[in-house]
């Protein structure tokens, strides 16, 4: 069963009936907001380039992204299904990093998920972005983080997954940032190490 999750709130990834997870995937999805007037209803919906990063923490400091240019990490663990330049295609999820739980570096202590506006359009004219937690294994939804409100914003700092004693923890952020990239957000990342 998902759960809905709100901005700050954890969830375990230790399965119901005992065990961890194996491995799990973030799941990124969005729409272009209609445009509003006479004008907007003839030029149509405008096509929005929403791009998903994880970026893998060792003790604060970062050891490795996973993005559209980079699509599997260095040692293997994550990997990035490519990237979606247009969103909204309606059939599960538009982009989507992938994590191998058990294959993540003894090291790497958390991965934190970021989505940005590579063309530089604001959460104003985005709809019903959300990104969703997947246990690979099984095919069952875990979590679901939806984006609401938009705002003129270019980017979020969606959820993080961090070690938690043997298993690891799935938290939702959601915070707003500025930037068209990953390396643009580092600094509003680091608050939530």
């Amino acid at each position: 069963m998902s759960v809905n999750l709100s901005k700050g709130q954890q969830i375990s990834l230790t399965k119901s009936g005992g065990g961890s997870l194996t491995k799990v995937r973030m799941g990124l999805g969005w729409q272009a907001a209609p445009r509003k007037g006479f004008l907007a209803k003839l030029a149509g919906t405008r096509e929005i380039d929403l791009d998903a990063s994880a970026v893998l923490f060792a003790a604060g400091e970062p050891a490795d992204v996973v993005f559209f240019q980079h699509l599997v990490s260095d040692d293997g663990s994550v990997q990035h299904s490519g990237d979606n330049l247009v969103g909204g295609t309606g059939a599960g999820d538009d982009e989507s990093i992938s994590v191998s739980l058990e294959g993540v570096p003894p090291q790497v202590d958390q991965i934190i998920f970021t989505v940005n506006s590579f063309t530089g359009q604001t959460f104003e004219e985005v709809q019903d972005a959300y990104c969703r937690l997947i246990d690979e294994t099984s095919g069952d939804e875990l979590a679901r983080y939806t984006l609401t409100g938009g705002g003129p914003h270019t980017a979020q700092i969606m959820a993080k997954v961090h070690r938690s004693g043997e298993g690891w923890q799935m938290a939702a952020i959601g915070e707003p940032a500025q930037g068209r990239t990953f390396q643009d957000l580092l600094p509003v990342i680091a608050r939530h190490l």
